[in-house]
């Protein structure tokens, strides 16, 4: 999962991507409505966290935008404008969810699952490829009923590869979904991971091909 993080307080940014990332999220952090005005257009994320006091405006103002480009994007509102009136501002402004600070990362992983379980976030919830088997929900993977052991990103690199099943990924979309923005890209780094996955994915009736100049690709074995 990449979630886009809508966030002006450095401290606050920081502690929540930390957490994130130990229940395998990347996330990009956008200090500013401007910046995460450019963001959304990317259309790499799956989900933002919006706070609504921002240096250049309300937060809120940013939900049209993200309407219009991305219709059925979850949008979860993060702020210290926590009171009911506050709260239901937010609602009707068209985001998803509103949870006031401070809050839990388990509440708010659990408020990412639910709206991203809502219809119109997935049009399926688990993807059958081979003896493969990844859940898009709960965001796991195993093999004959096994659970694969893998790491963060070799996680969010099978999860591209699966829902792009038998069509070629791109090497720099593999890239943007296993990186975020502000991380460093280290040259065959993602080839390592992909080998990894290789590995673990043996016996799994998949195929993970290296297409030359583009990317790579996962079918059922033949």
């Amino acid at each position: 999962m990449r979630i886009l993080l809508v966030e002006d307080e450095k401290d606050m940014a920081v502690a929540l991507t930390t957490a994130l990332s130990r229940h395998d999220v990347v996330v990009d952090h956008a200090p500013s409505l401007e910046i995460a005005e450019e963001a959304c257009r990317s259309g790499v994320h799956d989900a933002v966290l919006l706070d609504r006091k921002l240096p250049d405006g309300d937060g809120l103002s940013l939900i049209p935008l993200l309407r219009r480009e991305r219709p059925g994007l979850p949008v979860i509102v993060l702020s210290a404008l926590g009171s009911s009136d506050q709260r239901i501002a937010g609602l009707d402004h068209g985001a998803d969810d509103y949870l006031a600070k401070p809050f839990s990362t388990d509440e708010l992983m659990a408020r990412l699952r639910a709206v991203m379980r809502r219809p119109a976030q997935i049009g399926q919830s688990t993807v059958n490829v081979g003896r493969l088997q990844f859940n898009l929900t709960e965001r796991h993977a195993d093999v004959g009923g096994v659970p694969l052991d893998l790491t963060r990103r070799e996680l969010l690199a099978l999860e591209i590869l699966v829902r792009r099943a038998g069509r070629t990924v791109a090497r720099s979309a593999l890239e943007e979904a296993v990186y975020g923005y502000d991380e460093e890209i280290v040259s065959n780094t993602l080839d390592s991971h992909i080998s990894r996955l290789r590995s673990k994915l043996n016996g799994a009736g998949v195929e993970i091909h290296a297409i030359r100049g583009l990317g790579y690709l996962l079918r059922a074995a033949t």
